[in-house]
């Protein structure tokens, strides 16, 4: 008889190629007062459970997960906090498009016509999210991120590979360095994705190494976490493509969320973009998000937005994953 030392059940989306492994069931209780404090906990005693789901055999490089939890602050509905190949993140778009889609669609929560709100508790703050609901299908999600603004402009670094490249460091619900591919002789196209892992990866690496990163309000989210990088639209009806590189050299499959939150905050902050101008942002498989700054604000010192992102997600599979005792890669492997 076989003997299984776990058991974990998950619901698998999609939100424009980027995959998100929601985990149902198999979590154990988290303890912490906030979900800063609980990511700090998994961190320290369950990370075989993140390198579970995500690494391979399970998993693979590029893969991405959330953890479902009880909300913390009287107004949300679930508390949230996403996993990917190098540890965890402060927030992510498409995976509360993906969720808001998951949801809705199979009656996690309470229905509303003809939209269904939802509210997150994540480790970036609260975020509020619209699901479209006809009364038979969720289709298009819109979440409320939290302020966005610029944290330095014209950062320069040197890179082995691509010389000197100049950006700029923006918080859109986690920190990215924005920069634009023309300075590498590039273009977002799938068949440069290695080329732009490799910019993305230098970059990354060059920025943390000269920049010290820490959020004016909460200390705890003070990490690079990947670099953006622009071109021209490489499909209809996008005003531009990107590609995040994140984490340990990931590829973005959607626009990314937070990612497009702090775009539209640059563009803004720089004068390039209106207020409650429609943005659509073109990922380099071709999904789109659209964004428009709601409002301006400040983040301690610094001048910032709100922003509203608009997204689609579908749903893939539900699976229940299991973990022989004799299992030799319990907590998997990355082989590239």
């Amino acid at each position: 008889m076989l003997s299984y030392t776990r058991t974990v059940q998950t619901i698998d989306a999609h939100t424009g190629g980027e995959p998100l492994r929601i985990i149902v069931s198999g979590l154990p209780p988290v303890p912490g007062g906030n979900i800063l404090e609980k990511r700090d906990w998994l961190k320290q005693h369950r990370d075989d459970l993140r390198q579970f789901l995500i690494n391979e055999p399970r998993g693979h490089a590029d893969m991405y997960g959330a953890y479902l939890l009880p909300p913390i602050t009287p107004n949300a509905d679930f508390g949230v906090i996403f996993i990917h190949n190098e540890g965890y993140s402060d927030m992510c778009g498409h995976g509360i498009i993906a969720l808001g889609k998951v949801l809705v669609e199979m009656g996690y929560v309470e229905r509303t016509e003809p939209t269904t709100r939802i509210c997150f508790d994540a480790p970036a703050g609260f975020i509020e999210a619209r699901v479209e609901w006809d009364g038979v299908r969720a289709g298009k999600v819109t979440f409320k991120n939290v302020p966005a603004f610029i944290y330095a402009r014209d950062v320069v670094v040197e890179t082995p590979s691509f010389g000197q490249i100049t950006g700029d460091i923006v918080f859109g619900g986690a920190f990215y360095y924005y920069i634009n591919a023309d300075q590498a002789g590039l273009s977002v196209k799938p068949e440069q994705v290695r080329q732009l892992i490799q910019l993305g990866a230098e970059t990354k690496a060059a920025v943390k190494a000269k920049v010290s990163i820490v959020h004016p309000l909460e200390p705890g989210l003070n990490t690079l976490y990947g670099t953006i990088i622009d071109s021209a639209p490489q499909v209809v009806g996008a005003d531009q493509s990107n590609v995040c590189i994140f984490a340990d050299r990931e590829v973005d499959r959607s626009p990314t969320g937070t990612g497009t939150s702090g775009r539209a905050a640059q563009l803004f902050l720089r004068d390039r973009l209106a207020l409650n101008q429609d943005l659509v942002n073109a990922s380099i498989v071709g999904s789109k998000f659209s964004v428009r700054v709601t409002e301006s604000t400040r983040v301690g010192a610094f001048d910032g937005v709100i922003t509203e992102v608009t997204g689609s997600a579908h749903i893939m599979s539900t699976n229940q994953w299991v973990l022989e005792d004799t299992d030799p890669f319990p907590t998997g492997f990355f082989l590239r």
